[in-house]
């Protein structure tokens, strides 16, 4: 069964009938820029565009303090500066909470201060993986990291990776958003997926003009 073909001509003269209001593009923008935490650029395109953040634009520049804290490593700072932003965001999500503690113990592991670390893992985090099996599991794994000396060799070796600091850094900067009443993540990439998964599902039944590269938007002729 040949697929029916969609002219550049065709194609374009379709987009021109859909109506998109530019103060929607705006929106679409300023949602990233906020979510993202580029806070001198949000600036700049609200007074270019005269488009509003729904969010204060100082809570940006504490919000990314939070964030950068977590990234280096340096857990204790990271939860104070979150408490002084919103001290009910730890006291209400337990499971976000465990994570910086955790992470609190893969830092001490990493600098090599196996007594303190022990003695943190059973001090802050044992009771709390008595409660929680997911919690016990986790922080077994963490513990784990101390009986090998070569950490590369242990199954459980990525917590000390950079990712893992990026793991649990997004997860608080989420929470922080969702304290904030504001969207956790931007919606601009989670309309790329939907305008891949609309042309996957065109593929299908005709050929048309595509966006084959999402960095430049170009749009290149049905293939036939």
């Amino acid at each position: 069964m040949s697929k029916k073909v969609i002219t550049r001509e065709e194609w374009e003269r379709k987009l021109k009938d859909v109506k998109i209001r530019k103060e929607d593009m705006n929106k679409l923008v300023m949602n990233f820029l906020v979510t993202e935490g580029y806070v001198d650029a949000a600036e700049k395109f609200r007074i270019e565009s005269g488009t509003e953040p729904d969010v204060d634009l100082a809570t940006i520049t504490d919000r990314m303090a939070v964030k950068q804290a977590l990234q280096s490593g340096n857990v204790e700072d990271a939860i104070e500066k979150v408490n002084d932003l919103n001290p009910t965001i730890l006291d209400t999500n337990p499971q976000l909470y465990f994570h910086l503690q955790q992470q609190r113990l893969i830092e001490l592991i990493r600098s090599g201060k196996v007594e303190e670390a022990l003695e943190f893992a059973q001090e802050e985090l044992a009771p709390r993986g008595e409660e929680n099996q997911s919690f016990l599991e986790e922080l077994e794994k963490t513990v784990a990291l101390l009986a090998f000396e070569d950490v590369k060799n242990c199954p459980y070796g990525e917590l000390l990776d950079t990712s893992q600091r990026l793991k649990t850094a997004s997860e608080l900067n989420a929470a922080i958003l969702t304290s904030q009443s504001h969207d956790k993540d931007p919606k601009l990439p989670s309309l790329l997926k939907m305008l891949i998964w609309a042309q996957n599902q065109l593929d299908e039944k005709a050929a048309y003009p595509k966006i084959n590269n999402l960095t430049t938007a170009a749009v290149d002729d049905p293939a036939v």
